[in-house]
């Protein structure tokens, strides 16, 4: 037999779902339909003008009828009995059919096709500050680049006229060591003659072109720092205004060459009397030109032209002063070299003069030696002791002599007496 459980009492709430998941789907829910009515609540009062709000305690016709009257045409008579109907004064819109005049909407939100067109135009400036930008930053990376350009040729300048300057250098130290040296001569060759006055006179030429060429480099130096300057500053501002242009399609110098400004592109160029693109911009401080690049691009077509005449200047100088080192240099040379032939030939002229003093000395000598023989002989032998010793009598020339007639020696005679 079957058993029969008992009923299950029915609850009251049939729903399945938690009640906590019902009750904050409810709130939610709630709090939605808050949030939309406040947003309406908004932008009905952002629409409608401050004036335009009726009275709550007055019927909605009624207070729509008295907000709308001084819309309406007056109605004004003439002296001869006529009628005629005038808008009240004022700013609005007429409508005649309608003979109203509603006054103007100072709705604090504009309207759809004013805010479509005020699109378009925020749009349009946009476009034209990132073109404005563009181009802007792509000037100062062409200056930027021709300042890196003129700092490269000032460097390697700068190397050319250090190579002169020690050249320069060597010269003053050579005529140093050749002052040096002509101070070792005798005493007597001491005097000071035209190769001393040529030695001091290089040496004044030399000190004149070295301080020259320090003060060209100095001045190079002073304009390698402002071009470095202002190369920082061009980067800065060209970094600045790439931040509105992050993302470009074409080089830079395609948007100079687009824009038509071939100035732009070398600072260095004058600009074209009839110029066909676009104009230079006026500095504007919220613009994409501002004071500061002006400024910028300003100091570098002055740094440009300021360093190319300082490059022309120092490559002048080089060439002068190598000029005027090698003719001093072959000038001093030739007035050493003439010293030296001439000391040569004084050396010479003494050279010969000596060995003819000492021929005239060994003649003397000899003729001294002779005359001393010759007196020792006129005044005969001293003693008989020395006829031992003297000359015999019995030698074949004197015998010889002896042979003849009329060839008797009268010395020989008188000896053997």
């Amino acid at each position: 037999m079957r058993v029969l459980a008992p009923p299950v009492e029915r609850s009251q709430d049939t729903r399945i779902g938690a009640p906590a998941w019902r009750e904050a789907a409810q709130a939610m829910s709630r709090t939605a339909h808050i949030l939309t009515d406040r947003c309406g609540q908004e932008a009905v009062t952002m629409w409608q003008p401050k004036d335009s709000v009726l009275d709550p305690n007055v019927a909605h016709h009624l207070g729509r009828a008295a907000y709308i009257q001084p819309w309406r045409f007056r109605v004004e008579m003439f002296k001869g009995g006529g009628t005629v109907e005038k808008p009240p004064p004022g700013e609005g819109v007429t409508l005649w059919k309608g003979k109203m005049k509603p006054p103007a909407w100072y709705a604090r939100l504009p309207l759809p096709l004013h805010r479509k067109a005020r699109a378009l135009q925020t749009t349009e400036v946009v476009h034209a500050h990132a073109r404005g930008a563009r181009l802007t930053a792509a000037r100062l990376g062409r200056a930027q680049h021709q300042i890196n350009g003129r700092v490269r040729q000032l460097l390697r300048q700068r190397e050319v006229t250090d190579h002169r300057l020690s050249e320069v250098r060597k010269g003053l130290l050579i005529n140093q060591q050749s002052v040096k040296l002509r101070g070792y001569r005798p005493k007597s060759e001491k005097i000071p003659d035209k190769a001393d006055s040529m030695l001091t006179w290089e040496k004044e030429e030399l000190k004149s072109m070295k301080r020259k060429m320090e003060k060209d480099m100095e001045k190079s130096e002073v304009l390698l720092k402002t071009l470095a300057s202002c190369r920082d500053t061009l980067n800065f501002c060209f970094k600045e205004r790439l931040q509105a242009v992050d993302l470009m399609n074409q080089p830079l110098d395609k948007v100079l060459e687009q824009a038509g400004r071939h100035s732009w592109v070398n600072l260095s160029r004058a600009p074209t009397p009839r110029t066909q693109g676009q104009k230079t911009p006026p500095p504007d401080p919220v613009g994409t030109y501002t004071p500061e690049c002006a400024l910028a691009l300003n100091e570098a077509k002055r740094l440009l032209v300021e360093s190319k005449d300082t490059l022309v200047e120092m490559a002048k100088n080089v060439v002068d002063v190598r000029e005027q080192q090698l003719q001093i240099s072959d000038r001093v040379c030739a007035s050493l070299a003439q010293k030296a032939s001439e000391t040569l030939e004084l050396k010479e002229r003494l050279t010969m003069t000596l060995g003819l003093m000492r021929g005239t000395i060994h003649r003397c000598t000899k003729y001294n030696q002779e005359m001393y023989t010759t007196h020792g002989l006129i005044k005969g032998p001293l003693s008989k002791v020395h006829l031992e010793t003297g000359e015999k009598l019995d030698r074949p020339l004197v015998r010889m002599y002896q042979r003849h007639v009329g060839t008797q020696l009268p010395e020989t005679a008188r000896l053997a007496q």
